[in-house]
């Protein structure tokens, strides 16, 4: 009888090792900090029987993705092409020739409609800038205590599809902001907000019912490419999901340090909030983005936009 009680006990001490073993993996055996946010991406098979995806009352289904012969969308002459009180706020660069800038009312709701396709940039110069039509933000400068403000709806209907993720997406929005020292575009991009498709099954097969949107981030002032960038998973939304969106760029003092700043991009999708520093903040000189529909690499993009509103403060 001692025997078997001492086995128990010996069977205990072992089940009271393995948690423990198990608890310090899950803490400090993955390389993690309290800094870092490990994203359960959602599993789009999931769902064994799903509803059929439903066209927007605004989505495009064209089947032809060229731009018209007619050239009837030939904004050869200014890319500020425009309607008249556009519902949705700053300038437009109009960069595409498949659709221009137009605008839906769905439920009292105003939406700004931003279509681009494959190759549809006719202003530069073939196989150099991406197609897009995007709003432009007033700009900020680098004192603490300035910055730039978005907020809108969102919603997605289709997305870039080129055929490998490194290709694929269309950027809904971009943080940017020159810098001193020189590297990179003379006008770059910080943080671009990336939208890549998601496709169902069954029916829905080969549909785009979701959309996984990331975050494109500088490692370094003037960072590009793949060796300049970083492409961080963020959120996943539906489809002709309605979602609020926004976007603040700007500088603060340093808590650590009183004579340093904080250059910051904070992004709130859906209500959950995506907050980064910007490298090398002592190098930025301002703060603006832009939004609307930019880079397809592959088919066509097709992005609404609502309730913009844009906000700059300068000190």
């Amino acid at each position: 009888m001692k025997n078997f009680n001492f086995k128990i006990k010996l069977g205990l001490i072992a089940l009271l090792l393995v948690f423990v073993a198990f608890s310090s993996c899950t803490k400090d055996g993955l390389g993690l900090s309290e800094d870092i946010i490990v994203y359960e991406i959602p599993d789009p098979d999931s769902d064994p029987d799903p509803d059929p995806v439903v066209i927007a009352a605004d989505e495009d289904t064209s089947t032809d993705l060229a731009c018209p012969v007619s050239g009837e969308f030939q904004n050869d002459t200014t890319r500020n092409v425009d309607v008249p009180n556009p519902a949705n706020d700053g300038e437009v660069d109009d960069r595409s020739c498949y659709s221009d800038y137009s605008e839906s009312i769905i439920e009292g709701t105003t939406w700004g409609i931003y279509n681009i396709t494959e190759g549809s940039n006719h202003w530069d110069a073939p196989g150099t800038l991406q197609p897009r039509i995007e709003r432009a933000s007033t700009i900020a400068n680098a004192n603490v205590g300035s910055f730039v403000k978005f907020t809108a709806d969102l919603r997605i209907l289709e997305a870039a599809d080129a055929g490998s993720f490194g290709q694929d997406g269309t950027y809904i929005a971009q943080a940017k902001g020159q810098h001193t020292g020189g590297g990179g575009s003379p006008d770059p991009a910080i943080c671009l907000y990336r939208a890549h498709p998601v496709y169902g099954t069954g029916i829905n097969a080969d549909k785009q019912v979701a959309f996984d949107i990331y975050a494109e981030r500088i490692l370094e002032r003037g960072g590009e490419g793949s060796d300049g960038r970083e492409v961080v998973f963020l959120t996943r939304v539906d489809k002709n999901e309605i979602v609020s969106f926004e976007l603040e760029v700007g500088f603060r003092e340093d808590p650590s340090d009183p004579t340093l700043k904080i250059h910051y991009c904070n992004a709130v999708i859906g209500g959950e909030a995506f907050n980064w520093n910007i490298p090398e903040p002592e190098r930025g000189t301002q703060s603006k983005m832009r939004y609307g529909a930019y880079r397809v690499r592959g088919g066509r993009a097709q992005i609404r936009w609502a309730n913009t509103t844009i906000e700059s403060v300068n000190n």
